[in-house]
């Protein structure tokens, strides 16, 4: 491992949806808690195309080097540019067993904002990456967009088939999927926020293969990702991250451990 890469034990909590990168094939945003306690955001990370003893789950403990910096001109606080040959998998992925208490211990250890107090920091301090508590999440909305990649990325996914590479099948959503939520200080108009989950748009995918239809794949998300995270029962937080480079903020991951006596106290 080269000089300028740190060696740094994090454990990751969030993978959002790839996208095509001319250097890299593809690109997955990856975030997670460093072993103490920081905020840490590594990109770039091909993860489809890493071998498969490096390919990590959430939850999961990894080391990896990072340099002090983000890539290029990334200048968000929590931003690392990875060294992608050093990543090593530690163990299993903490267990939701006992109420996610695994997952809870590190968690609940972190501070926690509302939409508001991160725009805030964000200014003040770039800070990127952090956790929300809504007090009441109202809807997900379900949007159609555009159903293929922006121009530049179907650009660069041609010139990789061109020289003989065969990406993998890398499908773009047709829907945006948005959370709308409240937290403590929102005023009259909720908050609206883009879904960035990987585990969303792998859902939503198979759904329409085993159904055959997009509505009823759309219900299947519901289900998932509203009814059941955001149910009642659940101390539902938000994992939420800018969009490079625009300070427009995302739920890049969803914690949604049992409610408990002990999750409440934080």
């Amino acid at each position: 491992m080269s000089a300028a890469f740190i060696k740094t034990k994090v454990l990751i909590t969030v993978m959002t949806y790839p996208h095509p990168s001319e250097s890299h094939q593809e690109l997955v945003c990856t975030a997670g808690i460093t072993a103490d306690g920081q905020w840490v955001r590594l990109y770039p990370i091909d993860y489809r195309y890493r071998p498969k003893e490096q390919q990590f789950r959430k939850y999961q403990w990894i080391e990896i080097g990072l340099a002090e910096r983000g890539a290029k001109n990334d200048g968000r606080k929590e931003s690392r540019k990875p060294d992608l040959e050093s990543i090593k998998v530690i163990g299993e992925p903490l267990s939701p067993a006992n109420d996610w208490r695994a997952r809870t211990e590190i968690i609940d250890q972190m501070r926690h904002h509302t939409r508001l107090e991160l725009a805030a920091l964000y200014e003040a301090e770039k800070v990127s990456l952090g956790i929300v508590r809504p007090v009441e999440i109202l809807d997900l909305k379900v949007e159609p967009v555009e159903r293929k990649w922006k121009p530049e990325w179907e650009a660069t996914l041609k010139q990789f088939r061109l020289f003989g590479d065969q990406p993998k099948p890398l499908e773009k959503l047709p829907y945006k999927f948005s959370y709308v939520f409240r937290c403590s200080d929102t005023g009259d108009k909720p908050h609206n926020a883009m879904i960035e989950d990987w585990e969303l748009g792998v859902l939503y995918r198979k759904e329409v293969e085993r159904l055959g239809d997009e509505q009823a794949a759309i219900e299947s998300v519901r289900k998932k990702f509203f009814d059941q995270m955001c149910n009642p029962s659940r101390d539902t937080r938000f994992f939420m991250g800018t969009v490079f480079p625009y300070n427009t903020w995302v739920v890049i991951g969803v914690f949604w451990p049992p409610k408990t006596s002990q999750n409440l106290l934080f």
